[in-house]
């Protein structure tokens, strides 16, 4: 199995530009047939070294990760992630 863990920091983080990139990750679930599990959240902390919104998605395999990345789905969030999103950060980890 494998982890994937990405960390937003958005350009805008009022609470509107937050509660719709949370429903545009959340969507793919049930589209993205790679996908084992996934879990998208806002940060409630808010400190300096926070980042706004965390995604953690689990795959069964490296094939399945791979798949996801060029899926036509998560291209559109891409899309959309590239035009709100400041910085990201992201690991990768079997388990």
């Amino acid at each position: 199995m494998i982890k994937h863990i990405v960390l937003f920091k958005l350009k805008d983080a009022s609470t509107a530009i937050v509660d719709r990139t949370l429903e545009v990750l959340r969507e793919l679930d049930g589209k993205v047939e790679q996908l084992v599990d996934i879990q998208v959240g806002a940060d409630i902390i808010h400190s300096a070294r926070s980042y706004d919104i965390a995604l953690v998605a689990t795959f069964a395999s490296q094939e399945d990760l791979n798949g996801y990345q060029v899926h036509p789905e998560h291209l559109k969030v891409i899309e959309y992630m590239n035009e709100v999103r400041e910085s990201s950060i992201a690991v990768d980890y079997e388990f």
